[in-house]
């Protein structure tokens, strides 16, 4: 399995529309490689080094259709993601009803934080609970993970 971007290299600087500081909107996504027994993919960006005791949660998205090889960029910040089948987006930690992506925006002068896209092949869909947090998405994936990988891009605000 690989994910690969048109806006920045896996260990490369997240361009600044893609961030807070820009337009906010999420990143162009391609995946390739995916197992033929998949039947859905997840999404999760966090970044490790946001200074709290867990990652930061930027985006969480779920029950993507096995088949599809690409996320345009700008996707939808709603829960429900019409045109990718039953697709939808959990909460991530920019608030309890923020859905969609929300880019880096890491504390000015904290250095470079690393954006952690993984991306994990599943049989089947997942129902997690609650507004699917990215721990709600995790549990309801368990041990039924059968492909993973990751691009990391990289942000800083000085």
């Amino acid at each position: 399995m690989k994910i690969t971007s048109k806006a920045f290299e896996h260990n490369a600087h997240i361009p600044k529309d893609h961030t807070g500081e820009g337009r906010d909107v999420s990143p162009q996504l391609h995946f390739s490689g995916i197992p033929a027994e998949a039947k859905t993919l997840a999404l999760i960006c966090d970044d490790p080094d946001a200074p709290r005791p867990e990652p930061g949660v930027h985006w969480v998205i779920y029950n993507i259709p096995a088949d599809t090889t690409e996320l345009p960029e700008g996707l939808a910040k709603t829960r429900d993601l019409h045109g990718l089948g039953n697709a939808k987006q959990g909460v991530n930690d920019f608030g309890p009803d923020h859905f969609g992506y929300n880019g880096p925006l890491p504390p000015k002068g904290h250095g470079v934080h690393h954006y952690h896209f993984t991306l994990y092949a599943l049989p089947d869909e997942i129902h997690p609970a609650g507004k699917a947090s990215k721990h709600d998405v995790i549990k309801a994936m368990g041990d039924r993970i059968i492909g993973k990988t990751t691009l990391t891009g990289l942000y800083e605000r000085k």
